[in-house]
């Protein structure tokens, strides 16, 4: 089965520095997953996993200045 089938959204997650982390899949806890596997496990524990938005990715632009 394709992914393409399933919808992915964009989030952004709340980091402790005060920054923010953008992260992609179906669900909030898919997307953590996903970064995981992209960052390391001293970034992941910064980020706050219920303090999150959901994004358009048309939307992106707004954010950049907060990503971290």
């Amino acid at each position: 089965m394709s992914s393409f089938t399933n919808p992915h959204y964009m989030y952004l997650f709340d980091m402790r520095n005060g920054k923010k982390k953008l992260a992609y899949g179906e669900s909030p806890e898919d997307a953590l997953e996903i970064l995981s596997y992209r960052i390391a496990e001293e970034e992941m524990v910064l980020i706050h996993r219920d303090k999150y938005t959901r994004i358009l990715p048309r939307d992106i632009q707004r954010y950049v200045s907060e990503l971290g």
